[in-house]
């Protein structure tokens, strides 16, 4: 209590008495916000009269402040967060019921617009869904322990945001890298996942952010089939557009670099391009471009405009995905990936075609097709067409593209909770528009 109260005491004495500069960003603003209601006995236990008068006055300021700037804040999580902030505080301090009523109301409102019906959030990133429901299921307990009507849009929010939520959970219990998805500290997702009362399966697929899982026993394929919503929900994107991610056993084995949370401003860029995904590179550029103007944020501003999924089990009941997408349209080429999962789970065949647009003149150049690896796996290359990918646990995986030269190229994986470390990636190049086409197959051994 004395230390909480001795770091609150120092905030406001530095930032508490004008609003300006990085400490009253709207986002940092209501995660305090929140945060201060939520431990406020803790913050007030035994404080005395002069600073509980000031606590009151710098959260009334805050309530305030966000209050002004709630329809103004840039779309997305950020401007959840604020709503969050606006109705906790709502039900914490003296206020009318119809007052309460209203934050509840445009609560909804925007839950509504960004929970999409699949339980995925707007902006398509795993981790936000996290933070979100972090917030969320204390404020449904706030309501609740203080008499208030629950807003009728918040139950089924959540409801709808915990089978999204077990879709991008790995074997090893982390969340898929997708989208500026960074570490998750394994406490956190089995904390909020110890409230979830729906416990069904995870779905095939998320259709309204565009994702699918492909699953047989302990394999997962996790792999990203769509684009941003819309320019503004784009600022924390990625360009991996058909990458996808491997877990088998209590391991991950192929993954995405992920974000790295705490890291200069390069090393963030460069986390968002394509290159740091696993899937198809086409003359080193990424398959859509980001924005580097200070006016319009890092948004991206071009790239993929159409984008084609079909989902199917054949006759031997393996389960199919084919997706495609325009994101090299400007090269003269689409790229277009099929995965296949057989019945038992231990054979994905992948086919990365890269068609050429009848429209254009394709321009050569060169693809690479690159697979990054987690950390924790062991490679070894057993021949010119074949890699080994060993866990800690002895689960292996054989990566092999017949008739290609399979590579083994040093890495970095960027979500790790202690920061960049190195890794290792496989590569399979091809020179555009001589070969089109490659096919490789990922083959558990035992």
């Amino acid at each position: 209590g004395n230390r909480a109260r001795l770091h609150v005491a120092e905030w406001m004495s530095l930032h508490g008495r004008t609003i300006r500069g990085t400490a009253w960003s709207p986002e940092l603003s209501a995660q305090r916000l929140t945060s201060w209601l939520s431990h406020s006995p803790v913050i007030l236990q035994k404080a005395d009269a002069n600073f509980y008068r000031r606590f009151l006055r710098c959260i009334c300021l805050h309530v305030g402040y966000l209050g002004l700037i709630a329809k103004y804040v840039p779309d997305g999580e950020v401007r959840l967060k604020v709503r969050i902030a606006l109705a906790m505080a709502s039900i914490s301090m003296p206020n009318s019921a119809s007052k309460i009523a209203r934050q509840g109301r445009k609560l909804d409102q925007e839950m509504e617009r960004q929970i999409l019906p699949d339980g995925g959030h707007v902006s398509r990133n795993p981790r936000v869904m996290l933070e979100l429901l972090l917030d969320l299921l204390p404020l449904r307990q706030s309501y609740i322990n203080l008499g208030h009507d629950v807003p009728a849009g918040l139950v089924p929010a959540i409801d709808r945001m915990f089978p999204a939520i077990r879709f991008f959970r790995h074997q090893d219990g982390d969340l898929a890298l997708f989208n500026g998805t960074t570490a998750t500290l394994a406490n956190e997702l089995a904390s909020v996942l110890r409230y979830d009362e729906t416990s069904g399966r995870p779905s095939r697929s998320l259709p309204d952010i565009s994702y699918h899982r492909l699953a047989v026993g302990d394999t997962i394929v996790i792999v990203d089939t769509g684009k941003p919503a819309s320019i503004e929900l784009s600022r924390n994107a990625h360009c991996g557009c058909l990458s996808f991610e491997l877990s088998s056993g209590r391991y991950r084995f192929i993954v995405n670099s992920g974000f790295p949370q705490y890291a200069s401003a390069a090393f963030k860029r460069v986390s968002r391009t394509t290159a740091a995904h696993s899937t198809v590179t086409i003359a080193d550029r990424s398959s859509a471009r980001i924005s580097h103007s200070r006016f319009l944020g890092p948004v991206i501003v071009s790239g993929i405009s159409e984008t084609e999924v079909d989902r199917r089990i054949d006759e031997k009941r393996a389960d199919i995905l084919t997706a495609s997408h325009d994101g090299y349209g400007s090269l003269g080429y689409v790229h277009q990936r099929e995965l296949e999962l057989n019945e038992a789970g231990t054979k994905i065949r992948g086919r990365d075609w890269i068609r050429i647009d009848e429209k254009r003149q394709p321009e050569p150049a060169e693809a690479v097709c690159r697979f990054h690896v987690h950390p924790l796996i062991e490679l070894s290359q057993e021949d010119e067409e074949t890699v080994i990918m060993q866990a800690p646990d002895g689960t292996a995986w054989a990566f092999s593209a017949p008739a290609r030269q399979v590579t083994i190229a040093e890495d970095v994986f960027m979500a790790d909770v202690s920061g960049i470390r190195p890794s290792l990636q496989i590569e399979v190049a091809f020179e555009l528009p001589a070969t089109t086409e490659i096919r490789w197959l990922l083959e558990q051994r035992s």
